[in-house]
């Protein structure tokens, strides 16, 4: 019996010891020294997709991070700048001004196709020219100053992706009848709307 007990007992300190683990190398060890790898978390991947994949194909998508950081950025801007301010022109031209367009998604369907057709062109622009950049085609920095920016630039990006998804739900929420009475878009900051 006391051979019992004692097993039991072994076999019961034997699993909170600590396991021994190799170290490996794997995908994320190959990228956790590129831009945006911070401390504490480090490279960050819990879906995996750095999995196995070349240099090209990282550069891939952290191009279209960086692509849809800045998207949203803008959407932000765009979701709060119409609270405080508005341009006030004609969108077109005698029938809808900019001052009439309401704020967030119930703006979809009230911008006209004329509207929507500045707003394509005026993207397409800027996709195909370009906009704000040095003559060298690159911002002319040191390299360690560079990094710091682009890696700001990362996580603004980030954050700016997370909060245009919650201006949107709450949005959605508001044009739902689940605006829990708040009546701007912006709560926290009722000094911008001269209450």
């Amino acid at each position: 019996m006391k051979s019992v007990i004692f097993a039991s007992a072994l076999a019961t300190a034997a699993a909170f010891a600590p396991a021994q683990v190799g170290k490996t190398t794997t995908a994320l060890n190959a990228f956790e020294n590129e831009l945006g790898a911070l401390p504490p978390v480090g490279f960050w991947d819990p879906a995996g997709l750095s999995d196995g994949i070349s240099q090209e194909k990282f550069d891939s998508y952290r191009l279209a991070e960086l692509k849809h950081g800045r998207v949203a950025q803008m959407a932000v801007l765009g979701y709060i700048a119409p609270e405080t301010y508005r341009f006030g022109y004609d969108l077109v031209p005698g029938e809808v001004s900019t001052s009439d367009i309401p704020n967030g998604l119930a703006a979809v369907t009230a911008i006209p196709f004329l509207g929507w057709a500045q707003i394509i062109a005026f993207v397409g622009t800027v996709e195909t020219y370009g906009w704000f950049t040095s003559p060298t085609g690159v911002i002319d920095l040191p390299d360690d100053i560079l990094a710091k920016r682009q890696t700001a630039e990362l996580q603004h990006g980030r954050v700016a992706m997370l909060a245009v998804l919650e201006l949107l739900r709450h949005d959605a929420q508001t044009l739902a009848g689940l605006d829990q009475g708040y009546p701007h878009l912006i709560t926290g900051l009722p000094f911008i709307y001269d209450n």
